[in-house]
């Protein structure tokens, strides 16, 4: 699945185009790699978003097929670091 799509779909954006925005500027990286939106992301690829306030590593279990909840969400993927301020939900960075 698309990147951008998927990042939306894993409620950690709130509108792809916010994830092609964050993509186009080089704050998504996938294994290390900046990240274009149209790339593929896939279960097993490691994360690093840089939001505003802060940064995510996570590394993802599941990539969903459709919108999920918030809370269901969250069960596709795991944070493994986290840095900067400490929010309870990630779209309150954008």
């Amino acid at each position: 699945m698309r990147l951008d799509l998927a990042l939306k779909h894993l409620c950690l954006v709130k509108s792809r185009s916010a994830a092609k925005a964050m993509c186009d500027a080089g704050r998504v990286l996938v294994d290390g790699a900046p990240a274009r939106a149209a790339s593929t992301l896939r279960a097993g690829h490691r994360l690093l978003i840089q939001f505003p306030r802060r940064t995510v590593r996570l590394e993802v279990h599941v990539v969903p097929e459709r919108q999920l909840s918030k809370a269901r969400s969250r069960q596709c993927y795991t944070i493994l670091d986290e840095e900067g301020e400490a929010e309870e939900s990630l779209l309150d960075d954008l």
